[in-house]
């Protein structure tokens, strides 16, 4: 037996007419590309999306990006200054006498010779910060050291300026004062 569709079988037995089967046919048609027409717009939504999202998925590669590089660059900025210290610090001795500075609000002890404590105060020498040890370097090394990293460098100007009507002004205070 041939297949014939239902349409057909409805037209053969007189359950149906003609033009009733044509509209039937016809609306089964519109809807047909109404649904096709509805898959074009979810596949342009889905591509919206997957668009969306690839922005996204780039401005956060681009941030990691913009991170990591920041990183790295703080990371050799901080191999040359250690490497700056390490080229130019200063002999320390471990049994001169104590020099006491702060740094972070905190009071920090180093021994040095006299020769070196007199650069210091005059500021031909200053400290800096070499990982957690502290480190005296010539002056001009300093400054470069300063440009790369301000924290690095402990400087030792918070002696205040003092005033021409101070009482003790004729009653200066050495500097290298040791008690």
């Amino acid at each position: 037996m041939k297949n014939i569709s239902l349409q057909d079988q409805l037209l053969k037995a007189g359950l149906t007419s003609k033009s009733k089967a044509h509209k039937a046919k016809s609306q089964k048609q519109k809807q047909l590309k109404q649904k096709q027409k509805n898959k074009v717009e979810v596949v342009n939504e889905a591509a919206l999306l997957a668009k969306e999202a690839q922005a996204k998925h780039l401005e956060k590669d681009r941030l990691l990006n913009e991170q990591r590089n920041q990183q790295a660059e703080k990371n050799q900025i901080s191999a040359q200054i250690t490497q700056l210290i390490e080229l130019n610090k200063l002999a320390k001795e471990d049994d001169g006498d104590a020099f006491n500075f702060t740094h972070d609000n905190k009071v920090k002890t180093i021994y040095i010779d006299d020769a070196l404590r007199q650069r210091i105060v005059t500021g031909t020498a200053l400290i800096v910060d070499l990982a957690k040890t502290y480190e005296v370097v010539p002056a001009a090394v300093a400054e470069k050291i300063a440009q790369r990293d301000k924290d690095r460098v402990i400087y030792l100007d918070d002696v205040t300026p003092q005033s021409d009507d101070d009482d003790y002004a004729d009653y200066v205070v050495p500097d290298d004062l040791m008690w």
